[in-house]
């Protein structure tokens, strides 16, 4: 059986790496970077350089941004008295393409899940609480994922923020059980903000 010539390998296993990518499409992708114009190459390297050295996290909500402060933080038309937590930055993508939320987010970069060994000190759970306690927020919905570690993390929250007196919220109707929000269509999304359940 024919092997990979050594760069055509080393392309193949760094792609193989990337989430959702298995190994016959990871070795799809190489063949078509590999037949790409080299300005095309060069210009997916840079893009891929420049991403990762400009991105950074909000200093507010922990969502990506190329500035200190990402721009729903910094617009003076949001709601600044309600706050969406959400596992992972690509969440606060789907509760925007909504277009039925206009307050503000917290990502906690994960859900509780302790056999992958992540506990709360491992989210921004710490940074939610130092915002609630400036005392301008007066909801937080908790729109985790609908899955075990999601439901786990906003049952948690639900416990530690309910003595800080702010309303709490669970977004819950129209998204099925194991579901992601990445996922969610925008009218799902939107119902299911609108239906969202009081804890």
């Amino acid at each position: 059986m024919a092997r990979l010539i050594r760069p055509l390998a080393n392309l193949h296993e760094q792609l193989r790496r990337l989430p959702g990518i298995g190994s016959k499409t990871a070795l799809r992708l190489a063949y078509h970077i590999i037949n790409m114009p080299a300005e095309d190459v060069q210009r997916l390297a840079a893009a891929l350089v420049d991403a990762k050295r400009q991105v950074c996290l909000c200093r507010t909500c922990y969502n990506l941004s190329d500035k200190p402060e990402c721009g729903i933080c910094s617009d003076p038309g949001r709601d600044k008295t309600t706050i969406c937590v959400v596992e992972q930055p690509q969440d606060v993508m789907a509760m925007e393409r909504s277009r039925g939320y206009r307050g503000l987010y917290h990502v906690l970069h994960g859900a509780l899940s302790p056999l992958d060994g992540i506990g709360p000190d491992n989210l921004r759970i710490k940074e939610l609480l130092r915002r609630l306690q400036q005392g301008e927020v007066k909801e937080v919905i908790l729109a985790t994922n609908s899955n075990v570690e999601g439901e786990a993390t906003a049952a948690y929250l639900a416990q530690l923020l309910k003595p800080l007196g702010v309303v709490t919220s669970r977004i819950a109707h129209g998204l099925p059980v194991g579901g992601d929000l990445e996922y969610a269509d925008e009218l799902t999304l939107a119902r299911a903000l609108e239906n969202r359940l009081r804890l």
